[in-house]
């Protein structure tokens, strides 16, 4: 059996209501699941068990009250839980990508150059870095009279996929996937669906959460049922 890219363990938290005195909001306990390469694992459960709260926790951007997020890298395991500021940073750009439900990029900056610009960053050159943005961008049905013009004013739904290309551009051994078939039509979902097999088949690790359920079960190899580990209040 493979070593896993993620290795999760013994994850408490707590969030704080600041707003509302300081209260303290217990959401998880003793969480833990592993995820191995070529492997996609969902996160199960109802709205507010905590599933979007563990892709934060995983890519650094929630604090945890208790565990470790293991995370193997080209240099060996960081633990994501304990990690400073540039190891994370570092993490993010050599181990794990994050498709959001949400687009954030810089404004008046067009859609090919935001999907390129995680691959020349990573020293691609920039021809074969654009070439490989168009694919993903026909590929999602963005027409190349948008790609010069900047996201934000594009659907929502187009939106959504130029934020699946930049993520899905770059091989990266993890890639995290929040909804990534929310706002999409029937034909981009079955793209999507293609995107994350064929990295599958790359030997990518896939963790995501998927309400659609017909998504769910045509892309994943398991579920991690989060409302098994939740917190008593």
């Amino acid at each position: 059996m493979t070593t896993p890219i993620l290795r999760v363990r013994d994850i408490d938290k707590t969030f704080t209501m600041h707003l509302q005195g300081g209260q303290r909001l217990p959401v998880l306990r003793g969480l833990a699941f592993e995820v191995r390469p070529g492997e996609c694992v969902a996160l199960g459960g109802s709205s507010g068990a905590g599933k979007s709260s563990i892709l934060k926790m995983v890519y650094g951007n929630y604090a945890v009250d208790r565990g470790s997020i293991a995370l193997r890298g080209p240099d060996g395991a960081v633990d994501i839980a304990s990690a400073g500021p540039r190891d994370i940073l570092a993490a993010r750009r050599d181990v794990m990508g994050y498709v959001s439900q949400f687009l954030r990029c810089v404004p008046r900056v067009g859609a090919l150059q935001i999907v390129a610009e995680p691959l020349t960053g990573r020293g691609v050159p920039a021809d074969e870095a654009r070439d490989r943005a168009a694919d993903l961008l026909t590929r999602l049905s963005i027409p190349e009279r948008l790609w010069g013009l900047p996201p934000a004013t594009f659907s929502g739904g187009e939106q959504q996929r130029v934020n699946i290309a930049r993520g899905f551009a770059v091989p990266l051994p993890l890639l995290l996937l929040d909804e990534p078939t929310a706002s999409l039509d029937d034909r981009n979902r079955d793209v999507v669906i293609e995107l994350i097999r064929a990295k599958r088949a790359e030997g990518t690790a896939l963790l995501g959460i998927f309400h659609d359920t017909e998504v769910r079960k045509a892309v994943a190899d398991r579920v991690v049922d989060v409302e098994a580990f939740a917190a008593a209040a």
